[in-house]
């Protein structure tokens, strides 16, 4: 069973305005692939609030492809995986909408939040925020870099995988009553 971990930046408050995506693909227990892109959000219009969070720039993604461009490219790494996102609902809402703004059918997808899993593996954290549990793991990264989010965001099923003993990500959710969604 693969799991793929992704995570989106935006460039502003819409849902379709990805300027970035990173993808960590495990198996066995394994980072066995990873991917990075800088996309140019379709209407490229960069909030200042934005930058400061994540430090993508219009510059820096004017001459990218936009997420249409890498949509093959993307569904064939996720194909046959479990993805999961540290707060799901975020980074699939970018996705659903980037589908949508491109007018094509999103394929079905299994995914999972790791925000979830986390609350329930590790409970005497004070918090479960994606830099609470880089720290947790001794892993340093740069919060907000998509490819280096996806890297602590497949730790985290790594590590609950491996504490728990289970084979796999739907004996953990039916564990802990989490739900795996699809889209």
């Amino acid at each position: 069973m693969k799991i793929t971990a992704i995570d989106f930046e935006t460039a502003n408050p819409r849902s379709d305005s990805a300027c970035a995506l990173g993808l960590v693909q495990v198996e066995n227990g394994q980072v066995t692939r990873t991917k990075y892109w800088l996309i140019r959000p379709p209407d490229f219009y960069f909030h200042p609030r934005y930058i400061d969070i994540h430090g993508i720039t219009p510059e820096m993604v004017e001459h990218e492809p936009e997420f249409d461009a890498i949509r093959a490219e993307f569904e064939e790494f996720t194909t046959d995986s479990t993805i999961i996102a540290h707060n799901a609902a975020f980074d699939m809402g970018v996705l659903k909408a980037l589908y949508k703004r491109y007018d094509v059918a999103i394929p079905r997808m299994e995914y999972m939040c790791t925000v979830t899993l986390s609350r329930k593996m590790w409970t005497n954290l004070p918090n479960h925020k994606l830099n609470t549990m880089a720290d947790f793991f001794g892993i340093t990264f740069q919060h907000h870099n998509a490819l280096e989010d996806s890297v602590v965001c497949a730790e985290i099923a790594i590590r609950a995988l491996s504490e728990t003993g289970f084979g796999n990500l739907e004996k953990l959710a039916n564990h802990f009553k989490l739900k795996i969604h699809t889209t």
